[in-house]
């Protein structure tokens, strides 16, 4: 159980992504940390592992790169990265809360399983510490780093501050996304559920030199009409979507109908 209220001012924050140490997303987040927390580390992978999911790495050498003082980057996954925060770089004074992100693009629906951004959050559940993943969506017509921030840098110390004013059970991590609208286009904050999409896969097929084919795995498309209550349907409508993710996998109504099932 976190036990709320969490004097922010008085924190030791532990600031990770997905997208990189060098991304403007989590330089962005390392600023809204420093506003609000009397202390910030950041651990965070060497190079961009978008889509990296809560994979590990367990058959090559990590190595840990001290930046700064308190800034560390890591030849890993986000994942990698948190264990080696916690276990190793902040082993003696580990985090009072973690943020991760803030991701380029959101994460939602069927996205959070993929996400490297949520998977660090979540390995920072397992380990006991509360974490508040965070995501800014991108239009899809915008290209490189022209990328409007202004819903995160406007609206995150205050979603901050809320969440981590109330209490939460164990296991359960915070997943926000903020609509590609300019701040002032937000049309309001939404407490949703995970939603579901009709999805299929582009597969670009091409030749190599000796003409054997390889592949590459293209923009996943996706039907447009979410469900009202949904993480989709609030980004759809210009608003900033707050969702409690559990750790726990299991579909309770399913064990009592296996259960039954052999008993026969």
């Amino acid at each position: 159980m976190f036990k709320a209220p969490l004097s922010l001012k008085d924190c030791r924050v532990l600031v990770s992504n997905d997208d990189g140490i060098g991304a403007p997303g989590i330089k962005k987040l390392i600023r809204i940390a420093n506003n609000l927390a009397k202390e910030v580390w950041v651990v965070a992978p060497l190079r961009e592992q978008s889509a990296a999911a809560h994979s590990l790495t367990i058959r090559l050498p990590l190595r840990i790169n001290k930046i700064s003082r308190n800034s560390f980057s890591v030849n890993g996954t986000p994942t990698d990265c948190i264990k080696l925060a916690i276990n190793q770089i902040m082993q003696k004074h580990p985090p009072d809360l973690i943020l991760s992100g803030i991701n380029r693009g959101v994460n939602v629906g069927e996205d959070i399983t993929y996400s490297g951004t949520v998977a660090a959050a979540m390995e920072s559940t397992l380990l006991g510490i509360p974490a508040i993943a965070l995501s800014q969506g991108v239009e899809d017509h915008v290209v490189g780093d022209k990328v409007d921030w202004s819903p995160a840098e406007v609206y995150a110390a205050k979603i901050i501050k809320k969440v981590t004013s109330i209490s939460w059970p164990s296991g359960v991590l915070i997943n926000v996304n903020f609509p590609p609208v300019p701040n002032k286009e937000v049309s309001g904050i939404e407490i949703t559920h995970e939603g579901r999409r009709e999805l299929w896969d582009e597969i670009i097929e091409c030749n190599d030199p000796k003409g054997e084919p390889y592949y590459w795995i293209g923009a996943q498309r996706h039907s447009g009409d979410y469900s009202p209550g949904t993480d989709l349907a609030a980004i759809q409508s210009g608003r900033i979507s707050i969702t409690p993710l559990s750790v726990d996998l299991t579909h309770k109504m399913m064990i009592t109908k296996l259960g039954k099932a052999f008993r026969n």
